[in-house]
């Protein structure tokens, strides 16, 4: 379904969000706190926006980008060699579940919008306290529904209507804008997912709400 949607992923990204997802990696990566000449970790990392980030928060940062979907890294590695950064991130084919990087390698790992698509979200987390050196930072991002009654009903209309006929209309795919509220419907709350992080090595947990929680932003240690 990613490999399908590739080509129009990013435009996708920003119209749906009305821009807002550019925000929301900023911030994501102010959490990371990276040091200078990080290591970075961005695991499902799509079309490398949010590595992108990482090197826009500490541009001496290495970063290795990791993803299921061949046709997203394609699109990611023309996104790079256009803006001359082939050499400071690297994109890997890859299973979130068996994360091809070394034990305590990386100084922070980020994921954006990508957790609720691994089969086996726990044995992800499992793998990025094996890859995040102690006292390195797990930066995660990922959709939400709103708590204020009134907001909330206008963002399922939306999110539930509105959203997966725009994008089956431009992205030309039947079902993976259906897809997206639907995974969102099923994943979990945000106390009980940032518990689940926090069950799998990471301390000081927080899940902050963005937009007014349309967006979460979850943030961990390593112990």
């Amino acid at each position: 379904m990613f490999d399908a949607i590739a080509g129009r992923y990013d435009f996708l990204n920003h119209f749906l969000s009305a821009g807002l997802d550019t925000r929301w990696r900023a911030r994501a990566m102010r959490e990371a706190q990276l040091p200078p000449r990080a290591r970075v970790l961005d695991l499902c990392t799509g079309t490398a926006d949010l590595a992108i980030a990482a090197l826009q928060a500490e541009p001496g940062a290495r970063v290795v980008g990791v993803d299921f979907a061949g046709a997203m890294l394609r699109v990611g590695l023309d996104k790079l060699r256009r803006r001359g950064l082939i050499s400071r991130i690297s994109l890997v084919r890859g299973d979130a579940t068996k994360i091809p990087v070394a034990d305590a390698w990386a100084d922070a790992a980020t994921i954006g919008f990508g957790i609720r698509n691994v089969a086996q979200p726990e044995l992800a987390l499992r793998e990025l306290a094996r890859v995040i050196a102690p006292g390195g930072r797990l930066v995660i991002l990922e959709f939400g529904e709103p708590r204020i009654p009134g907001i909330r009903t206008l963002y399922q209309w939306y999110f539930r209507y509105v959203l997966p006929r725009l994008g089956r209309a431009v992205s030309k795919h039947d079902s993976a804008y259906a897809y997206l509220p639907a995974s969102v419907g099923t994943f979990p709350a945000p106390s009980a997912f940032a518990a689940t992080i926090s069950s799998h090595g990471f301390r000081e947990v927080r899940a902050v709400p963005l937009s007014l929680g349309i967006v979460y932003l979850y943030v961990g240690t390593r112990g």
